[in-house]
């Protein structure tokens, strides 16, 4: 007599648990609880009449059957999962386009000139996922994406946007009162913000950075202070509490608009090579929805 097979959910605890070799680490990726991790293996065991691993009371280990199992898994749920994600992107059909772009970019780049694209192209419909995470589109239920870095990734086409350039800004107030902003010296009797932040093992450029920038080689940055979301450092600068380093295409509304004002003509880039890209999976480049935003972004980037 034939057993029943574990259902999907209960694999991919089980692919979880194996892949990590710990429940602690597979529940906190799944949400659950180690103990609803135990069990539910302790379920698919019973289910199938074998042991999948081998316990002590410091380790597990997969025993030769559960590898079996183990791969088995993990290539059905890959084949399920983009088999799902092409049947989704089969049903938005063409009144749809799915981009996947960071917070920032979206927030302070691409929302503002959202309306000119709309206007120009009512019949398509842009969708977001919204997040810094770097998105499969064989695996991930994405079209395009916008992504920051050096434009090298496998089975894609990149089109470069723009660089990005870290400058000073602050509020029109900070300028009015003292001490006065005359020269990048002016900026020591200022509290000054910055990201504090890690990209590719590549530091974000920092105040001592820019000072070096500037010929400023006796910086002290005892009075700087560091975020970890660059939307904080905006907004002390907005709020007039600080001079904040920000990249310049991620204000330029604010610039536009008398929020912020850049100071002193001194830039730094994060790397030679990086700068936002538009990314799209090599059989898209044919794909009139993909050509339509490709061509509109790529002018305003331009612009």
């Amino acid at each position: 007599m034939s057993r029943m097979l574990p259902g999907t959910r209960a694999l991919r605890t089980f692919e979880a648990a194996a892949r990590h070799l710990n429940f602690t680490r597979a529940a906190d990726e799944l949400g659950l609880t180690p103990a609803a991790v135990s069990y539910q293996i302790k379920e698919i065991e019973e289910q199938l009449g074998i042991t999948l691993f081998s316990r002590s009371s410091r380790s597990i280990q997969l025993t030769n059957a559960g590898t079996v199992l183990f791969e088995a898994a993990s290539d059905a749920l890959d084949t399920l999962q983009r088999a799902a994600n092409r049947a989704r992107r089969m049903a938005r059909g063409a009144a749809e386009l799915r981009l996947s772009l960071g917070a920032r970019f979206a927030t302070n780049w691409l929302l503002p000139r959202l309306p000119q694209f709309r206007a120009a192209n009512p019949d398509l419909e842009l969708t977001f996922d919204i997040t810094d995470r770097l998105r499969d589109f064989a695996l991930d239920d994405v079209d395009i994406a916008i992504r920051f870095g050096r434009g090298n990734y496998e089975k894609s086409r990149s089109e470069r946007l723009f660089d990005t350039a870290i400058v000073p800004v602050c509020s029109p107030r900070l300028l009015e009162s003292d001490p006065k902003l005359n020269e990048p010296r002016d900026l020591f009797q200022h509290t000054l913000c910055y990201v504090d932040c890690v990209t590719d093992g590549i530091v974000w450029p920092n105040w001592p950075m820019w000072m070096a920038a500037a010929g400023i080689g006796d910086f002290d940055d005892s009075r700087c202070v560091g975020f970890t979301d660059s939307n904080h450092v905006v907004q002390a600068a907005i709020d007039g509490a600080a001079v904040g380093l920000v990249e310049l295409a991620m204000v330029t509304s604010d610039l536009e608009q008398g929020r912020l004002v850049r100071l002193f003509d001194i830039g730094v880039s994060v790397a030679e090579d990086y700068a936002y890209y538009l990314v799209y999976p090599e059989s898209g480049r044919e794909d009139p929805r993909i050509i339509t935003f490709r061509d509109w972004i790529l002018n305003e980037a331009g612009q």
